[in-house]
């Protein structure tokens, strides 16, 4: 599932970053001047497409907070 291109995300990257997408639709973030990538936006720190996984303060430890690339929430 590819993600729909918000211009205000896209406006809202830092000088030194582009994005990139990959074959799967997921989007990733390119440092330009760091030589990195990241999936989470550098300045919202959101993935644009979901699939990533997130540490939550709010879970039990050991558990993490994903989701799928429909956007579905699950725990692990």
């Amino acid at each position: 599932m590819a993600a729909d291109l918000n211009l205000e995300w896209i406006c809202s990257l830092p000088r030194s970053w582009t994005y990139g997408i990959t074959r799967g639709g997921r989007v990733f973030f390119i440092n330009e001047e760091a030589k990195s990538t990241t999936w989470l936006h550098p300045v919202t720190g959101e993935a644009v497409v979901t699939g990533h996984r997130r540490q939550s303060t709010d879970l039990p430890t050991g558990w993490e907070e994903a989701y799928t690339f429909e956007g579905a929430r699950y725990y692990i």
